[in-house]
């Protein structure tokens, strides 16, 4: 089935051109008959393809122009202008070819991440290493990575460093090293040493599965520009109608009203509009900006304002562990080791801080066992033999024993705390600074260049920790002390003044994410929750893709109208010459054939800079 989606195109346009070249040899040759019934077969054949596929579409609720090239080809066969038939039916075949190879190579870029999911790993067990499925691996499995290989999950890197090709995910051309401690997501193409790597996801939460449904996702989607193409078809299908019947009418030639139905066949509105907008997608996708829906597309070149996440979005991707206050009973480097032990198993920016700290002093982590998670809040879990929990204040003081109390931290501005407990005591506060990425105030300043007008930050972080961050960045608004439906409120109302795009990372994120009109997730760093939720997910680890993205959809929106346009327009003066006798069925069909390849190659300039 799928090889007869892929060839389909390729097999009807080839049959009703073959047709149409031995009708034509046979009529050079006198044969007058036999090329009329050439030229007939194969634009029947054309006509039964394109009656299946709209019986489909009204099946599924929709009509579209199809039913002018429908009435075209039907309605010169019926009159005797079989070659006028024939170069419709190669017209429309053609056209639907020319989409067909025209969103295959704009799909490209998307369809280079598919395909590439390894089947197995090889997992330590014990003094043994095993070939198992990836659908068996799960978290806090080890597992073995060689030279060349996919990385099937996420995982935690337990070698002094490693060597990766993150091009398929991000779209950079040159490898990346990683250091100890940093997380590794799935789909990366093994481009140094062999390493070992502890598992933080399985194969259908990882990074990589993820992506692959979103392309699958974004390659099965129509865009709200292409379902109003449709729409706008209906009232051109009623006017060409309408201008057939008056020129049979006025001439009572039957022949003028062919000739109008033959020009009025709307390839522009049918073509032109995905192609552009399937090449912008491909376009957005290349620079490390996957855009899951052509709907978001068309949103995402609408944007006005911008809300932006602060923890690993405004702030830095790596934030840094400053201090480690341990409570009387505790030391420092022993408190660090439990706490980065557990956060081995979590995939929050926060917690690859503690990992890196503790394996930067040397100490030994252990793997953490009955590990359980609760977003936006904290984790717990047991570190040989100790219950450890550790989170923001709040959530660790819900877990101590009966009498027990935080110590008061001296926290300076722009600096977050996690709260550590140890088998009911409260053990620690550990300190992170988290400066504010570079990229991110470039991002700020191309917004502004691109002309968003309204840019606010919110975090779920004190408000004087926000405002700090945000110092020295160009924001009109900072919302601190956010819950996750606090960030909901807020898009819902910065909505009521402009098409609101909002970015995060974060599971706490994913509400707002789904609520905004254009919801982009940080896919490096971010939780598989926030980049379900979200319309288009940031693969590259640059907030300076964002605002390109944004240009790339204006510029693919606008093309997609002027080629709709510039089309209708042409085919609309095409009509009336029809229709005044100044052309024939056979001048018709020819004139409209060259109005649409005009109007496909300039939609599919959408693919280029």
């Amino acid at each position: 089935m799928q090889w007869l989606r892929d060839k389909g195109p390729w097999l009807l346009a080839g049959f009703a051109l073959v047709c149409l070249t031995i009708g034509g040899f046979l009529y050079l040759s006198d044969a007058i008959v036999p090329a009329h019934y050439a030229w007939s077969v194969g634009a029947l054949a054309v006509l039964a393809v394109l009656l299946l596929d709209m019986a489909r579409a009204l099946l599924s609720g929709r009509i579209g122009v199809d039913a002018i090239a429908a009435l075209a080809i039907g309605t010169a066969l019926l009159l005797g202008e079989s070659l006028a038939a024939a170069i419709v039916s190669v017209m429309y075949a053609g056209g639907q070819l020319l989409e067909s190879y025209a969103e295959g190579r704009a799909r490209r870029d998307m369809s280079a991440l598919l395909g590439r999911v390894s089947r197995t790993a090889m997992v330590h067990r014990g003094d043994a290493l095993l070939a198992v499925p990836i659908e068996s691996l799960s978290p806090g499995d080890i597992i073995l990575l060689r030279r060349g290989e996919v990385v099937p999950v996420d995982g935690r890197l337990l070698a002094a460093g490693a060597t990766l090709d993150l091009s398929a995910l991000t779209g950079e051309p040159m490898p990346v090293t990683l250091e100890r401690g940093r997380e590794v997501p799935s789909g990366a193409t093994v481009v140094g040493d062999a390493f070992d790597l502890l598992v933080l996801r399985g194969s259908a939460a990882s990074t990589y599965a993820g992506i692959v449904r979103l392309v699958e996702q974004a390659q099965a989607s129509r865009s709200p520009m292409a379902r109003l193409a449709d729409r706008y078809a209906l009232y051109f299908l009623g006017l060409t109608l309408c201008l057939a019947g008056g020129a049979y009418a006025w001439s009572g030639d039957p022949a003028r009203a062919l000739a109008v139905l033959v020009v009025a066949t709307p390839c522009p509105l049918i073509l032109a509009v995905p192609v552009a907008v399937i090449s912008g997608m491909s376009r957005a996708a290349a620079q490390g900006v996957l855009v899951k829906t052509a709907s978001a597309l068309e949103a995402l070149a609408a944007v006005t304002t911008v809300v932006l996440d602060k923890t690993g979005t405004v702030t830095s991707a790596r934030p840094e562990v400053g201090a480690v206050l341990a409570a009387p009973g505790f030391t420092e480097a022993e408190v660090l080791r439990l706490a980065a032990s557990l956060d081995q198993a979590s995939g929050h920016v926060a917690a690859e801080a503690l990992v890196r700290a503790a394996l930067d002093q040397g100490l030994p982590l252990s793997l953490p066992q009955d590990v359980v998670e609760h977003p936006g809040q904290g984790l717990r879990g047991q570190v040989d033999g100790l219950a450890v929990v550790l989170g923001g204040s709040g959530f660790v003081r819900g877990h101590l024993a009966a009498g027990e109390v935080l110590l008061r931290a001296d926290v300076p501005p722009g600096a977050a705390v996690v709260a550590v407990a140890v088998d009911g005591r409260a053990a620690a506060h550990i300190l992170l600074t988290d400066p504010v990425r570079q990229d991110a105030a470039d991002a700020i300043a191309a917004f502004r260049a691109f002309g968003i007008n309204r840019i606010v930050m919110a975090s779920g972080d004190r408000t004087d920790v926000a405002e700090a961050a945000a110092g020295t960045l160009r924001l009109d608004a900072v919302k601190g002390d956010l819950t996750a439906p606090d960030k909901v409120e807020l898009v819902l109302e910065e909505k009521q003044t402009g098409v609101v795009m909002m970015v995060g990372d974060g599971v706490n994120d994913a509400p707002a994410l789904a609520t905004a009109d254009v919801g982009v997730a940080i896919s490096v760093r971010g939780s598989a929750a926030s980049s379900e939720a979200a319309d288009a997910v940031l693969l590259a680890d640059d907030l300076r893709r964002l605002p390109l993205a944004c240009s790339i959809a204006r510029r693919s929106r606008r093309i997609a109208r002027q080629s709709a346009g510039t089309g209708v327009v042409l085919s609309g003066a095409a009509m009336v010459c029809a229709a005044l006798g100044l052309l024939s069925p056979v001048q018709g069909a020819l004139l409209q054939e060259v109005i649409d390849v005009a109007v496909i190659l300039n939609a599919l300039r959408a693919l280029k800079g």
